[in-house]
C-alpha cells in the first residue's frame, strides 16, 4: 500500500480515489505516467480529459516556462496581449457571430459564469437541465447536475427542472426510433415549459462525460433550440467533453445543432472559457423577445476569458483557420475520430458488454454491474493501463479518453490491455 495513503486517517480521506490500493502519480511523458514505485502506465484518461495534448509535451513546457519567466499574474485590470490573441482565435472558430470570450480558471467556474449571465439577463433563477448530466462541483453547478452520484445536496440558489433526452438508451423513450425519440423529448420539453415560469436557460452537454459518454440522436438539440428560441430562453452548451477537436470537430454542439446555436467549449490545463454573442449591457425588458436566440458557450480549456470587454481590440497575429497551412498528420498518429483497427493477434473475438459508443477519440463501454466495472479498472491497471468510469443511477460505464496525440501503436497496446481486462472480469 502507498505510504501516503496508509499514513492518512480514514476520517481525513475526503476525496474519492480509484483502486483498492490508490496510486500516486509522480510524473508523465507523452501518453505515459509513472507512479511512486516507478511503474509506468499508459494513460487513457488524461486527467479526466484535461490533458488534451500529452504529458510534459516540450512545446507546452517551453511556453509555460517562458511565460512564468516573464510574469505569472497581473489580473484583468490591465491589457494582456496573449489573452486577447487567444480570445480572438477562439472567437473565430466558435461560429458565434460577434462572439465574446471570458476566461476562468475551471470548467465549473465557466458554468457558474454562464449561469450568472443567463439568470441576470433573463431575470429568472429557473434552469432547465438534462437528466444524467454533470456540470461541476460548485454550489450552483451541483444544483443543476442531474446525476445523483455527483449531487450531494438538494439545496441550490437555482430552481432546476430536468428534461428527457440526454441518454438515448435509458428512460421511457428508449424503445423508440431516433425520430420518435426526438419528438417525444420535444413534447416533454414543451410540457415542462407549460407548467413553470419562464426559465433563464437550458444547459446541456452535447456528450455527457461523467454520465458515461452518452448523447442523444443528432438533431435533438436543434429541435430543442427551436422551442427555446420561440420563448427567448437561452442555450448553454457545456462542452467540457467535446470541445477542441475531441470529437473530430471544433465543437461537439456543431454536430448536433445549427451553426447559430454553437458555442465553443473544451478541456485544457487549468483554464476555461465562456463565449457568448455580443450582448448590450442593459436589462432585457419583459416584453422583448430577441430577434434571434442568444447562446452562452462554456468550456474547460485554459478556461474562458473576455474579448473586447471594455478593452481596445488588439490586432491578432494569428491567421484565420482558413488561411493557415494544413498540418500533415504524422503517419504514426491515430486518425482523428476514426475507427481503430482490431488489435493484432486478438482473433476478432471480443468480450461483450451491453453498449459501446464513440465520439472522436472519446470511448465508452457500458455494462450493468458496478462491481465488474471496478474489477475491469483494477485489471486494466494491473496490465499497465489507466482508464476512467462513469454512468448513471442504474448503469456503469468505462470511460476511455487518451490525449489526442495518441499513436496507433499506443492505441493497439491499450486496446489489447483493455480486452484482457474485460476477459478476466467477465
Amino acid at each position: 500500500m502507498n505510504d501516503l495513503y496508509s499514513a492518512t486517517p480514514d476520517s481525513c480521506r475526503l476525496l474519492a480515489l480509484y483502486y483498492d490500493d490508490p496510486i500516486e502519480i509522480t510524473h508523465g511523458e507523452g501518453r505515459h505516467v509513472w507512479d511512486f514505485n516507478g511503474r509506468r502506465y499508459l494513460d487513457f484518461f488524461g486527467g479526466i480529459l484535461t490533458t488534451m495534448t500529452a504529458h510534459a509535451l516540450p512545446e507546452v513546457t517551453k511556453a509555460v516556462s517562458e511565460q512564468a519567466g516573464r510574469i505569472i499574474h497581473s489580473s484583468t485590470l490591465y491589457l494582456n496581449r496573449p489573452m486577447v490573441e487567444l480570445a480572438e482565435r477562439i472567437a473565430q472558430v466558435s461560429g458565434i457571430p460577434d462572439a465574446r470570450v471570458f476566461f476562468t480558471t475551471s470548467g465549473t467556474e465557466a458554468n457558474d459564469t454562464a449561469l450568472l449571465l443567463a439568470t441576470a439577463h433573463r431575470r429568472s433563477n429557473t434552469i432547465l437541465a438534462m437528466r444524467n448530466s454533470y456540470h461541476g462541483r460548485s454550489f450552483s453547478a451541483v444544483g443543476i447536475t442531474g446525476n445523483r452520484g455527483w449531487s450531494p445536496t438538494s439545496l441550490s440558489p437555482l430552481q432546476t427542472l430536468y428534461v428527457h433526452g440526454g441518454v438515448r438508451t435509458r428512460g421511457p423513450f428508449a424503445g423508440l426510433d431516433d425520430r420518435d425519440f426526438i419528438d417525444a423529448c420535444v413534447a416533454d420539453l414543451k410540457d415542462v415549459l407549460g407548467h413553470t415560469r419562464p426559465p433563464a436557460a437550458l444547459i446541456a452537454e452535447p456528450v455527457q462525460g461523467v454520465g458515461g459518454f452518452t448523447s442523444p440522436p443528432d438533431g435533438l438539440y436543434a429541435a430543442f433550440r427551436d422551442v427555446l428560441k420561440a420563448q427567448g430562453i437561452l442555450w448553454i452548451a457545456d462542452e467540457v467533453q467535446t470541445g477542441w477537436g475531441r470529437t473530430a470537430t471544433t465543437s461537439g454542439a456543431g454536430r448536433r445543432t445549427p451553426a447559430a446555436a454553437r458555442r465553443t467549449s473544451s478541456p485544457s490545463p487549468r483554464a476555461s472559457a465562456t463565449a457568448c454573442p455580443s450582448a448590450r449591457h442593459r436589462p432585457r425588458r419583459d416584453h422583448e423577445l430577441p430577434g434571434r436566440q442568444q447562446h452562452l458557450h462554456l468550456r474547460r480549456h485554459p478556461d474562458h476569458h473576455g474579448r473586447r470587454a471594455r478593452q481596445p481590440r488588439l490586432p491578432a497575429r494569428t491567421r484565420p483557420p482558413g488561411q493557415r497551412p494544413a498540418r500533415r498528420r504524422p503517419a504514426h498518429r491515430a486518425p482523428a475520430g476514426g475507427h481503430r483497427p482490431a488489435p493484432r493477434g486478438t482473433g476478432g473475438a471480443r468480450p461483450r458488454t451491453d453498449d459501446r459508443r464513440r465520439a472522436g477519440q472519446a470511448r465508452h463501454r457500458r455494462g450493468r454491474p458496478a462491481d465488474r466495472r471496478a474489477a475491469v479498472l483494477e485489471a486494466a491497471r494491473q496490465g499497465g493501463l489507466l482508464i476512467g468510469k462513469g454512468g448513471g443511477h442504474d448503469t456503469s460505464a468505462l470511460r476511455i479518453a487518451p490525449p489526442l496525440s495518441l499513436t496507433v501503436a499506443e492505441a493497439e497496446e491499450g486496446a489489447a490491455i483493455l480486452e484482457e481486462a474485460l476477459r478476466s472480469s467477465y
